[in-house]
């Protein structure tokens, strides 16, 4: 089978001002690229991108392209409309960086035949590949199947990150054609997906555990389906801890793993000291942060 292609999808450490925790983003991506990952998401809905401070989502991309060293860098730039969307696509024309990957606008509601026009001009201002962003659950907006299989034959537009559900994904990767990228978001159907030739995920998941993450797509890559089930077992039951606790349980689960900053601006805010160790003594996190920092790969 091809080998899969994890991207986790960075959270962005923060510091009490709310500005990059440099040390953090530094900690962060070293833990990946120890485990195995060769590429990552920046500024996505984990990287809490749309709270951030301007100045800080800039050094948070600046810094991420000087730091990064695996094979792609990706950096979320979508906004409420299209001249925010457009300034923040001019600001990452300057990095090397391999796409910019753009949400339908949210707030508002546009229609299908809006976003087409919308996304077709923001690839035409972009120098790096465009992809876009079904993430109905927060902009309220479904891109159609329609509407992404007309804006998969236009220049400049790579792909697109599905976080619906996965039939969706399985019909676009069909209809689309090879050119067209389709990145998944089923963190519970990683081994069901690569196993069906879905081979390309994407999740803020991996970036707390990139260790199974990995070890699922090398059991996968052996055909050694029962395998790659066992390390799905772990990671869908961390999922739903996440899930459980919610956005705020992000920062004890990165610091614990040595990753220092504070990973959810406000208005969010952290877990009590007794949700903290609730969370910190449940067994799949226990089983998490007892794992070496060390690569996957042999797994």
């Amino acid at each position: 089978m091809r080998r899969a292609r994890f991207m986790p999808a960075i959270g962005t450490p923060l510091t009490d001002e709310e500005l990059l925790h440099e040390k953090g983003l530094e900690a962060e991506l070293a833990m990946l690229a120890n485990s195995g990952i060769r590429s990552i998401f920046v500024a996505g809905s984990m990287g809490a991108m749309p709270l951030l401070r301007y100045q800080t989502y800039q050094r948070l991309v600046e810094f991420s392209a000087s730091l990064w060293r695996g094979d792609e860098i990706m950096v979320g730039a979508g906004d409420t409309s299209f001249g925010r969307t457009r300034e923040r696509i001019e600001f990452l024309n300057r990095f090397p960086l391999n796409g910019v990957v753009v949400l339908a606008p949210y707030f508002w509601k546009f229609s299908q035949e809006d976003l087409i026009g919308y996304f077709i001009e923001l690839a035409a201002a972009s120098r790096h590949p465009l992809f876009l962003y079904d993430l109905p659950q927060v902009t309220g907006t479904k891109l159609q199947l329609e509407t992404v299989l007309a804006l998969s034959n236009t220049p400049n537009i790579a792909g697109i990150k599905c976080s619906d559900e996965p039939g969706y994904a399985r019909l676009v990767k069909d209809r689309a054609g090879e050119r067209f990228r389709v990145i998944v978001a089923q963190p519970y159907l990683v081994d069901m997906c690569l196993r069906h030739g879905m081979n390309e995920h994407l999740d803020g998941i991996y970036t707390v555990a990139p260790e199974w993450t990995v070890a699922i797509g090398c059991a996968a890559e052996r055909e050694d389906w029962s395998q790659a089930a066992e390390w799905q077992r772990k990671l869908s039951d961390l999922v739903l801890v996440f899930r459980e606790f919610g956005m705020p349980a992000f920062t004890p689960l990165m610091n614990q793993r040595h990753v220092p900053g504070n990973f959810v601006p406000r208005p969010f805010r952290p877990l009590s000291d007794e949700r903290q160790r609730e969370l910190l003594a449940r067994p799949v996190v226990r089983e998490l942060l007892e794992l070496p920092r060390a690569n996957a790969s042999s797994r």
